[in-house]
C-alpha cells in the first residue's frame, strides 16, 4: 500500500518521507513538486471546503497541465459531502481529464457502488478515490474495497492520519492512502510506515 503525503516544504520532513519511501500529494494550493518524489495530483476540493471558497479550477488545470502526465494518479474534481451532485460535478470534467493516464472518481457521502458501477466498466483506467465526511468514509471504506476489487480498480483512501485508519484502509484492500500528519510531525512517519507495510489477510480480494 503506497503511501502519500501532503505537500511541504520543511526539509526535516521531507528527508524523513525520503527515507521511508513515501510519496507527495500536490495540490492547487501547494503545487511544488519537491525533488526526489513521486507524486499524485489531488484536485484541492476539500481545502476549498474547509476554507468556505469556490473550487479552484485555475488552479487544478495550471497544476495538471505543469505535472499531470507524470502523477502516479489525479483526482477529479468533486464536491465534498456532495453526493450525486458531486459526480455529476466530476463528470463533467472527464472529458478535459481523460487523456491523463490514471483519473480517480471521488465518491462523497449518500453515493453507492451502483451509482459508479457502469462508469468504472465503461472506463477502465478510472479508479476510486474515497473522500466524504470521515464518519461516512470509515463506515463504507471495506464496502468500496469490495467494489474496487469486483470491478477490479484502483482504490486510494484520504485523510488517513492515524495507526488505526492506516490498518482499516489495508483491511479495506486499498492501494493507497494520504494524509497530513506525516507531513506536519515526522516523527509520526515511522509508525505510519509500519502499519502501511503491515500485510492484511482481511483484504476483499
Amino acid at each position: 500500500m503506497n503511501s502519500y503525503a501532503s505537500n511541504t516544504g520543511t526539509h526535516r520532513n521531507l528527508d524523513q518521507l525520503r527515507r521511508h519511501g513515501w510519496r507527495i500529494l500536490l495540490t492547487p494550493k501547494n503545487p511544488r513538486l519537491p525533488a526526489g518524489f513521486r507524486f499524485a495530483i489531488d484536485n484541492g476540493a476539500w481545502s476549498c471546503f474547509q476554507q468556505k471558497v469556490p473550487f479552484d479550477s485555475d488552479g487544478f488545470m495550471k497544476l495538471v497541465e505543469t505535472h499531470g502526465p507524470a502523477a502516479d494518479f489525479i483526482v477529479i474534481p468533486d464536491i465534498v459531502c456532495g453526493g450525486m451532485a458531486s459526480l455529476e460535478f466530476s463528470m463533467g470534467w472527464l472529458e478535459r481529464l481523460r487523456h491523463l493516464r490514471r483519473l480517480l472518481l471521488p465518491v462523497q457521502d449518500g453515493m453507492k457502488a451502483a451509482d459508479i458501477g457502469a462508469i468504472l466498466r465503461r472506463e477502465p483506467a478510472i479508479g476510486i478515490f474515497l473522500g466524504g465526511s470521515t464518519e461516512w468514509k470509515l463506515a463504507t471504506m471495506y464496502g468500496w474495497g469490495m467494489t474496487a476489487a469486483a470491478l477490479g480498480c484502483y482504490y486510494h483512501v484520504a485523510r488517513v492520519n492515524t495507526r488505526r485508519r492506516v490498518r482499516l484502509a489495508a483491511e479495506a484492500g486499498a492501494d493507497s492512502t494520504d494524509g497530513t500528519s506525516a507531513t506536519r510531525f515526522s516523527v509520526t512517519v515511522p509508525m505510519l510506515d509500519a502499519a502501511h507495510r503491515q500485510p492484511s489477510l482481511l483484504v476483499p480480494a
